[in-house]
């Protein structure tokens, strides 16, 4: 049985949010968690590799362990995926975006982490929905994470009913998202559904060149024009 000691570390190591200088938005103790661990969990090997060469160019790829954790992998495989943790190697889990185990599939590695006693150590980077937070002017205090809405029309619209109540009983700040190539037309239904004195902000391109953050009355967005398509989006609505 391995004592504490001589188990890995588990790294949650954020990256950029998308074509942005690394070391603008990334702290330097990834620079140097990214120097140090051969061993990774990734959602896309490419852009994975892509990250840790733009962190750390000196790094050699050819000693790079990539491990593929994405819908399309087996449960069956997170196992093998942490062994190096319990041979004593630390390991770094990487997201597509942002920070890993949130709004990730990351958290089920983190989950087993835990379980085999093994540390966790969440590295300090970009979460696109806190700093959508931070700009919308809304409730800082209190806010939920509601992840996607249903897709099925009727059924999204009463989700955002509910969101918006939700928010005015509890005034409660409500965050969501979409998959980018859906976002104009989750607009489209965010305002037909919602009241004219409800807030929206939209936060889109968070820490890139494009960034695009804007808090309006659901009225005011009706006569705004913004194109999100394909552009990585966080909805927050607060009906006060």
């Amino acid at each position: 049985m391995n004592t504490h000691n001589s188990l890995g570390k588990l790294y949650l190591i954020p990256v950029t949010m998308g074509e942005s200088d690394p070391m603008d938005v990334l702290p330097q103790t990834v620079k140097r968690a990214i120097e140090l661990i051969d061993y990774y969990i990734v959602e896309n090997e490419k852009t994975a590799r892509k990250s840790i060469k733009g962190v750390f160019p000196e790094k050699k790829q050819s000693e790079l362990v990539l491990f593929a954790l994405n819908k399309h992998t087996d449960v069956k495989e997170h196992l093998s995926f942490i062994q190096p943790l319990l041979e004593g190697k630390n390991l770094g889990l990487m997201s597509e975006a942002g920070c890993p185990g949130v709004a990730d599939p990351g958290a089920i590695i983190v989950k087993l982490a835990h379980e085999k006693g093994i540390q966790v150590i969440p590295l300090v980077g970009p979460s696109s929905i806190l700093l959508a937070m931070m700009a919308s002017g809304m409730n800082g205090q209190s806010f939920t994470f509601n992840g996607y809405l249903p897709i099925d029309k009727s059924e999204k619209k009463s989700a955002l009913k509910n969101l918006e109540k939700l928010s005015f009983d509890k005034n409660q700040s409500q965050i969501f998202i979409e998959t980018p190539y859906r976002n104009n037309k989750l607009l489209e239904d965010i305002l037909q559904a919602l009241q004219p004195s409800t807030h929206l902000c939209i936060a889109t391109d968070i820490t890139l060149p494009t960034e695009y953050i804007k808090t309006l009355r659901v009225a005011d967005w009706k006569k705004t024009k913004v194109d999100l398509h394909n552009r990585p989006t966080i909805f927050i609505i607060h009906k006060m």
